[in-house]
Order: structure tokens, then sequence, then C-alpha cells
């Protein structure tokens, strides 16, 4: 396969549009059913490999040079550093709070103030507060998010349901939140403002969280919770006060600051550290096996390496050494190196025009209110799956639909929140795309096993297409159509 000098691209069949799709479809199927779980920690991203080199294959038959089309893969690996960076700084912050006690003071004060009969109810609306308060659904899952795992696991409720519950209430504040980097993005591509449009998509937000609040009540495990033996067992081993949670007080404050999310994660682990080296400098330095180095050097080398690897503990209790050994930078490699093959292949396919072949006949045949909303939305879920990326499942189809709304003579803020209400809750059920793996690699629960009770995701895009039926909140533009 010789490089063409430059790009004389040519429009893509319909059925060369289709082969990159259904190679990964096919790939990332085959990677689940021989491996299952398994599969994201080398076999998915062989497949989303192979799945890049057939779209490579198909761009240059179609006359992209192999160049532009190594380039747009560059390109797009590189717009994910940033969420590879913050992967890093939960993997760091986990194994910092692990060692510092800070997860386990959430832990003990959380099961003496949360019952099975409501936990899952109550942590969904936790996690949207927050998340409405700082605008990032990785923030509130990277770290309430990982107390709420502990609590769940101590008090032998469904890890899954726990998770979905997290993720609901995050992205529900990530899709209404005038903090959130997605909100801002859906209604700049638009064209909206951006309070215009959080109070259009807050609207079929709210019906999809309140849905979801009924499941997870329902979900909740009537009886009695005794605590006393566990509450016991933290007390032995790890001390508990009010003080632990700095860090998390810490990255709050900076994240209502708008200091970027990893200079504010990052500076929760390394204010982890800090708390764990002051207030237990015998377990840091018991933990870095440092006995014969002086005493500060012995407590840098333990903060040292729960950052990169992670803390673990063997005190002979089964349920606290499973809550306390985790994190660490090195425990999300795997979930890095899944999320740059995906950008790899969506970074691909869209320089080859797939998505463009696939989408523009949809766009020109739809002509009713109830089928365009139902066309952008399954083209933003196509994008979410297809590309990996939440940022791309919102500009592409953003783009691409905006001249149909406004033939139609719809106000642009009804794009802004068919976009915005579905790509950004929907990227956590795609396994291979960066926020699936992120939360699958934080929560600690495989993503396919926690989006059956993820409800808040599915029900955002489906109480948009059904606004559109019912033709309610979807208004008109001055100058458009009546």
């Amino acid at each position: 396969m010789s490089e063409k000098g430059g790009d004389q691209p040519r429009p893509l069949g319909l059925v060369e549009a289709i082969v990159p799709v259904a190679s990964l479809i096919v790939l990332v199927s085959l990677s689940y059913g021989l491996f299952g779980d398994a599969g994201m920690s080398g076999p998915s991203q062989v497949a989303l490999t192979v799945a890049t080199l057939i779209a490579a294959f198909v761009a240059w038959r179609n006359g992209h040079s192999l160049a532009s089309v190594n380039a747009a893969a560059v390109e797009s690996v590189s717009s994910g550093i940033g969420a590879v960076f913050i992967l890093f700084a939960v993997g760091a912050l986990i194994g910092a709070w692990a060692m510092s006690g800070t997860l386990v003071a959430m832990v003990y004060f959380g099961i003496q103030l949360l019952s099975p009969n409501y936990f899952y109810l109550t942590t969904a609306i936790v996690c949207a507060v927050i998340s409405s308060s700082i605008g990032s659904s990785w923030t509130t899952a990277g770290t309430i998010g990982v107390g709420f795992m502990g609590i769940a696991a101590n008090m032998g409720l469904d890890p899954a349901i726990t998770a979905a519950a997290i993720i609901s209430g995050a992205y529900f504040g990530d899709t209404t939140s005038p903090l959130s980097d997605s909100t801002n993005l859906a209604s700049g591509t638009v064209g909206v403002g951006l309070y215009e449009h959080i109070r259009e998509t807050a609207l079929s937000s709210s019906i999809a969280l309140a849905l979801s609040l009924v499941l997870f009540w329902w979900l909740g495990r009537p009886g009695d919770f005794d605590a006393s033996d566990k509450i016991a067992a933290i007390r032995e081993f790890f001390p508990t006060s009010p003080l632990l949670f700095i860090p998390l007080a810490l990255v709050a404050v900076m994240a209502l600051l708008k200091f970027p999310p990893f200079a504010a994660i990052f500076a929760g682990a390394l204010a982890g550290g800090v708390v764990a080296a002051v207030g237990s400098p015998d377990r840091v330095i018991a933990f870095a096996d440092a006995e014969g180095l002086p005493r500060i050097l012995g407590l840098i080398k333990g903060v040292w390496l729960a950052l990169a690897n992670g803390y673990e503990t063997h005190t002979g209790n089964a349920a606290i050494d499973q809550l306390v050994s985790r994190g660490g930078m090195d425990s999300m490699l795997n979930t890095i190196w899944l999320v740059m093959t995906a950008l790899a292949f969506g970074g691909v396919v869209e320089k080859a025009g797939v998505l463009d072949r696939l989408i523009e006949p949809v766009v020109a045949r739809t002509k009713s209110t109830g089928a365009m909303i139902s066309a952008t939305v399954g083209s933003v879920v196509s994008a979410n799956l297809v590309t990996a990326d939440q940022y791309i499942a919102i500009v592409l189809p953003a783009r691409m639909f905006k001249p149909a709304f406004a033939r139609l003579g719809f106000a642009p803020v009804v794009l802004s929140r068919a976009v915005g209400a579905t790509a950004t809750p929907t990227s956590a059920l795609v396994p291979w795309n960066s926020c699936g793996a992120y939360m699958a690699a934080t929560l600690g629960v495989g993503t396919l096993h926690y989006a059956p009770y993820a409800l808040f995701s599915m029900l955002s895009p489906l109480v948009v297409v059904a606004l559109a039926f019912l033709n309610i909140r979807m208004p008109r533009s001055a100058s458009g159509q009546g």
C-alpha cells in the first residue's frame, strides 16, 4: 500500500461507510464474547486498533493520503490528553485517600447516616447536587463516588446499582450546570445563550432524574442494617476524624473556584498524602518499608508509592483490606490504553467522512418534528459509539443538523437541548468511550454491568424525543416557519 501525494478524497459509498463501523461492532463484541470483562485489559484495545486500520484503509482507498489519516489519528488522541491526565490524577487520589484514611472516614460516617432502604436514592441526589455545583461528573465520581462505592460494599449492596446511581446524579449536573464544559460546548456549537440552553435542558433532565430516583427508591433493600461490627473494625485499624475530610473539601473548593479538574483532583491527592504523613506517619513508613531511611524520607517514599502504585494493607480483616487496598496512577493504564485506541479510531473515521455519509441521508429525509429530534438523538448516540468521544458527539451532529432545524423553523435551543441531553449522559454507557472507560475504572464496575441501571443516561434522550412528539417546549425561531 503506497502513500498517495495529497488528499483528493472521493465521497464514500454507503457500504464503504458501514464497513469500519461494522468492523468495530463485530470485533468489540467478539472481544467481550471471548474474554468477558477481561477484554478491557487488552483484547478490546486490539479490536479497536484493527478497526482503526480498516477505517484507515477505507480512507486511503477513497483518496486520503496516509499522512493525513495518520495526522487525524494523532490529533484525535491528542485531544484526549486532558482526560488521560485526569485519569492519572484520580488514580493518585484514590491511592492517597486510601492510605490517609479519607476513604475509610467516608465509609465510617456514611454507614452510620445512611440506610439500605434509601441508599441508592440518596446517592443519586447527593451526586446530582455536587455535580450541579462543580459542573463535573468526573470529579464527582472520582471523589464522593468512590466513597459511596465503599459504603455500598460494607452494606452488602449491589455495586452495579450503586455505580449507576452515582453516574445518574453526576451526569444530571454535567448536563445542567453552567460550569460544565459539555454544557458550554453544546450551547456554543449551536449558537445559543448558555442560560437559555440550561433552562430548556433542565426540563428534560429533571424529568429523567425524577424517574431515575423512583427506580433507585424502588431498588432500595428493605430491612435493618447493623453496622456495629464494621464500625468497630474501622475504629480498630483506622482511627477516624472529621479532619480526614480536608482533602475532599479542598477538591470541592477548587472545583467551585473553577480550577481545571486535573489540578483540583491532583491537589486533593497531594493533600491526602500530607494528611497521611501528618496523621498516620507510622502507617506510611510501614507501607514504604522504609525502616532504614530517615523519617522524612520514609514519609516521602510512602506517599510517593501510594500516588504511583496505590495503597495496600494486610490487617487480617478482609473487608478493611478490600476497602483500602486500591488506587495508584498505574491502576489507570489499561483504561488510558483503551481511551487512546478508541480516540484514534474516532479520528480516522471522522477524517474518512464515515459519519457524514451515514448521517446526511437521514438529515435530508427527515421532515416532521418528532422524526427530526429522533434522528438527531440517534446520530448523537451513534457518534458516541463510533468516535468514543462525547465532544465529537456534540459538535458533529450539531453542525450537521443545524440547517435542517433552521429549515423547519425551530429555535436553535431545540437542537442544543437534543444534543446536550443525549451526548453527555449516553457517553457513560459505551465501554470504549472515554467517559464509559473512566467511570468503569474509577468506580470499579464494568460499564456493561452498571449500564442497565443507569436510567438517567437512557431516559435523558428519550425524554427529549417524547417532548418533541408531544410538541412540548419546542420553541420556534422569530423568523422561522410557524
